[in-house]
């Protein structure tokens, strides 16, 4: 399934080029649809007495024991869009909030009140064994994690009244200049009990960045830490072992030197993440209205990188079908997927699991690796898309990213159900992941409630942020645009 379909193909590809726009009237019955349905597995996934949701919710209903704390900022920001598109009431939004507040105050933390990793859905322990085998689990403070959740407690506290002064006494207390590595300009991945701290996120396009814009807004980490990081690595021979030299210019921001580099693709240049998936390019803005902020770096990159996304989709592979970030395998297991030509890992992140992917080559002659053919689209088998990439869309390429949703439910039954859509589909074969993800969920239900209730959630966090990373952001150009 999902070759030989030319005319699906021109027709999405069509829609996919038209300018970006909200939503049709005509198409909010299925925003509507979508949103009640994804919120039913965010309810079900989350436990009657703690109010903490499981990080996997199977078909079967049976939930995962564990949780982590962007899944705890998930469940919360999901809760208020609930509440915001009138699937539950205040006073059901409050009653939930509560039990999941209760318990977050009294979940162990770590150095600068940083909240640890993985914690027990049925109480809140910190988890120092991986459920269900038992093997050892050193407890770590995640820097992106706890970025996600401060997003959750910030959201409750502007919009919950009886809960705010508890989210905000949670949110002040954790110190994000925990993270920060003042030789590098960057902020570490995690912190781990046992003194492990490997350093660091050193991508832009990355959902990292969530973590950087609460640091820089609450004066814990320096404004300069945003241009710390790589748009792409530089173009010397010292890092000719990415698969695509980068063209570009090297500028300065806050008294840092900025490689301003960019990745062409599909007659394009593009700031590449590291996989080249959706949600570490477009997670952040559900929230931080970028692409306002920043008009010549995001407000180009973003609707540049859902392009990229739907040809590779519909012409380079030729599946039918796109959207590609890390999800649940539906032959099993967990796998980062992205679109190969606009990801920096050298090991690639491939569309699906027949792992094709591209190396451009490294033209200098003093370093010189040559390309390699791009993988005809007859390479590309079972691919792997993923509902939440699409719905990440949903700002950008409204039109495309609803028909994208509507095709993946018309074509494979068993991905929708009164859940929403389960995890993944392998649109080669049909076989459809057999469960939902709470951070994927969370994407999804805060894409369709920006869209159905005038940009709630970014209403909710994004002022408490604007003052100190709108400037910050807002002075950069990428390299990024049409190649001509």
């Amino acid at each position: 399934m999902g070759k030989g379909r030319a005319a699906i193909f021109a027709a999405a590809l069509a829609l996919a080029l038209m300018p970006a726009s909200a939503p049709a009237a005509t198409s909010k019955d299925a925003l509507r649809e979508y949103a009640a349905a994804t919120w039913q597995s965010m309810s079900d996934m989350t436990d009657p007495q703690s109010g903490l949701p499981s990080d996997q919710l199977f078909t079967t209903g049976r939930r995962s024991v564990q949780t982590s704390v962007t899944n705890i900022g998930a469940l919360m920001w999901s809760t208020v869009g609930a509440e915001a598109t009138g699937l539950i009431t205040h006073k059901t939004a409050v009653t939930r909030l509560t039990k999941t507040m209760t318990t977050l105050e009294h979940m162990q933390r770590g150095a600068g009140g940083q909240f640890y990793n993985w914690y027990d859905t049925r109480d809140g322990a910190k988890l120092t064994k991986w459920p269900p085998t038992g093997e050892p689990l050193n407890p770590w403070l995640s820097s992106v994690d706890n970025g996600w959740l401060a997003v959750g407690l910030k959201i409750v506290a502007t919009s919950v009244p009886e809960l705010s002064a508890r989210a905000q006494a949670i949110y002040d207390s954790m110190d994000f200049g925990t993270y920060y590595n003042p030789a590098r300009n960057q902020i570490l991945f995690h912190i781990a009990d046992n003194g492990d701290a490997p350093c660091c996120y050193d991508t832009t396009v990355s959902e990292s960045r969530i973590a950087t814009y609460i640091g820089i807004a609450k004066g814990e980490l320096p404004a300069k830490t945003y241009f710390g990081t790589n748009r792409t690595f530089p173009d010397n021979c010292g890092w000719s072992w990415v698969e695509t030299r980068p063209v570009g210019f090297t500028t300065t921001y806050e008294g840092v030197p900025v490689y301003e580099g960019a990745y062409v693709y599909n007659g394009s240049r593009v700031v590449p993440s590291w996989g080249g998936s959706m949600f570490e390019a477009l997670m952040p803005s559900l929230f931080v209205p970028e692409e306002q902020w920043a008009p010549n770096s995001w407000g180009v990159n973003h609707p540049l990188t859902v392009d990229s996304q739907i040809h590779h989709g519909l012409s380079d592979a030729g599946y039918g079908y796109w959207g590609f970030s890390p999800s649940n395998n539906p032959a099993g297991g967990y796998r980062a997927y992205g679109v190969d030509a606009i990801g920096m890992d050298p090991g690639g992140n491939p569309s699906g699991n027949n792992t094709a992917l591209v190396d451009r080559g490294w033209s200098d002659p003093a370093c010189l690796r040559p390309p390699q053919p791009d993988p005809p689209a007859s390479a590309y088998t079972h691919g792997v898309v993923t509902p939440h990439a699409a719905a990440l869309a949903l700002r950008y390429r409204p039109e495309a990213a609803l028909d994208d949703l509507a095709r993946l439910r018309r074509d494979f039954p068993r991905l929708y159900g009164r859940r929403g859509f389960l995890d993944s589909v392998d649109v080669d074969t049909g076989q459809v992941s057999d469960s939902y993800l709470s951070l994927d969920q969370g994407m999804i239900m805060a894409a369709l409630s920006n869209a159905l209730a005038g940009d709630v959630l970014r209403k909710a966090f994004a002022p408490s942020i604007a003052g100190a990373v709108a400037p910050v952001i807002g002075q950069e150009a990428f390299n990024a645009g049409p190649t001509g």
